[in-house]
């Protein structure tokens, strides 16, 4: 199935959603959502999209205890209120004031890569494609880590380079064995980033990142975790959830779920910023008390970090399951190179997504306080303090002389129009001069001066801006008289 929605928000923006198969996306106001629709009409969590192998079904409101709480404002699908819809193609949904179109087409499945003599990259079986959705059962224990390893440290990760010497006549067998070996694995580290220049989804590039670990090694389970953020974006290595969890067949896909990920070794990826390569863990004495890797027959794991120049925002996790196989060093050199890629690509998304709300955020402060303050808060969340402080201010106060009676005998579209010039007019003068917009009161408004930021000219600025308002009033009453408004 190849689903997408086009969205188009109120303010004319479109952009697009490709759905994958099952898998819930949560639609809603807040930032938490999968998708986030920049809505004043929109509950924070309006909607639910359930897609399943060949179904996408839209739910109107989201679940809380077990329990469906409806959105206040409903959703409706071709102008008709649903609770619960099945999408068809064409299908028009409008939540709040924004449009949601369905579409969905059938996708031409890609060949798998070519079997070649490389046993490491083509030997392994085919895996099933199907696109389930994160598993919540994913369990993790604490046991002690083994001591047969193999580690990539970061800057190998990132900036690995050949040993190979190109200045000999002859290469030797070993060497072209080499470089077969890696002319395939950049035939497909490039594949992938052709694919993940055009994702803005985490759970889409996830799944495109653990189909090439599969079609590249002999895996039988990908699990990609993603590592918890604060609220000002510091990563808690600590904290880890998962964003995709798949296996290379259906039988596996189930067993899975059963299957804990050793926190001990992602913890040393995260915390050592290596990619580590555990071989046959039954039969290492140090890991003779790590009962998840012992009990579940797993012979071998690897663990590289998404890690970047700047940060390492989480891992992914492969096994095998096969008592008699085991990975080899190619297999982590290869699963390090997909992690780090995907990396620079999950950095991408959050960068995009952190603009994204800081766009929003900025719209709705400039409404009310001057550039620089908005670039203080953006920039520094934490300098307004939860509860406030007190601090001396000025306040000014202003309003329409004459408004009741203007109102009482003009339409009301006059009157509303007539209050966006006046309030446009004014609020400008008062960012000029370093104000803060608090409130509009019916016809007229009230500002401060010296919060946030508080200045020894707080009071002069606010005397300023009245003498500017009341200049700026003359220029006004004369744009308006040309349109018809009486003066103010």
């Amino acid at each position: 199935m190849n689903a997408t929605l086009k969205i188009t928000e109120p303010d004319g923006k479109m952009w697009q959603v490709n759905l994958l198969p099952r898998a819930i996306y949560s639609v809603g106001r807040a930032k938490d959502n999968d998708i986030i629709l920049n809505d004043r009409r929109v509950s924070r969590r309006h909607a639910q999209i359930v897609t399943e192998a060949e179904v996408v079904k839209l739910i109107d409101g989201h679940f809380e205890n077990g329990q469906v709480q409806r959105s206040v404002n409903s959703v409706f699908v071709n102008g008709v209120l649903q609770l619960e819809k099945i999408l068809e193609p064409g299908d028009v949904v409008t939540i709040g004031e924004t449009k949601l179109e369905f579409e969905k087409r059938n996708l031409v499945s890609v060949a798998p890569i070519q079997k070649s003599e490389e046993k490491n990259l083509a030997a392994a079986p085919e895996f099933s494609t199907d696109n389930r959705s994160v598993s919540s059962n994913l369990n993790y224990n604490d046991q002690p880590l083994g001591q047969t390893q193999l580690l990539l440290s970061a800057s190998e990760i990132i900036g690995n380079s050949s040993n190979l010497s190109v200045e000999s006549a002859v290469a030797t067998p070993s060497e072209i064995k080499e470089l077969r070996r890696k002319a395939k694995i950049l035939d497909l580290l490039y594949e992938m980033s052709k694919s993940l220049g055009t994702v803005f989804d985490l759970k889409e590039m996830f799944v495109k990142a653990t189909d090439l670990v599969f079609r590249g090694t002999p895996a039988e389970r990908v699990v990609a975790l993603l590592a918890e953020e604060s609220s000002d974006g510091t990563i808690l290595s600590y904290s880890l959830y998962p964003i995709a969890v798949r296996a290379r067949e259906a039988r596996l896909e189930i067993l899975s779920e059963k299957f804990s990920i050793s926190r001990t070794i992602t913890q040393k990826v995260m915390s050592e910023k290596v990619a580590l390569l555990s071989q046959d863990a039954t039969t290492d004495a140090q890991f003779s008390g790590a009962e998840s890797i012992v009990s579940q027959g797993i012979r071998s794991t690897i663990c590289a970090p998404l890690i970047t120049e700047s940060n390492v925002h989480g891992v992914i996790y492969a096994d095998r399951f096969n008592p008699f196989a085991s990975f080899s060093p190619e297999d982590l050199q290869l699963i390090s190179a997909v992690a780090a890629q995907t990396a620079v690509t999950v950095e991408t998304i959050k960068a995009h997504k952190r603009l994204a709300r800081e766009e929003v955020a900025r719209a709705n402060y400039s409404r009310f306080m001057p550039e620089y303050v908005v670039k203080q808060l953006l920039e520094n969340p934490d300098s307004i303090k939860l509860g406030g402080i007190n601090q001396t201010i000025t306040v000014l106060f202003a309003d329409i002389r004459g408004f009741t009676a203007f109102s009482e005998r003009e339409k009301p579209e006059k009157v509303v129009g007539l209050l966006n010039r006046y309030f446009s007019a004014m609020s400008e003068i008062i960012f000029a001069h370093g104000g803060t917009l608090d409130k509009y009161i019916g016809d007229g408004l009230m500002a401060i001066f010296g919060a946030p930021n508080a200045t020894p000219k707080d009071a002069e600025n606010a005397v300023r801006t009245a003498v500017a308002m009341q200049r700026r009033l003359n220029s006004l009453n004369r744009e308006l008289e040309d349109e018809g408004f009486v003066p103010v």
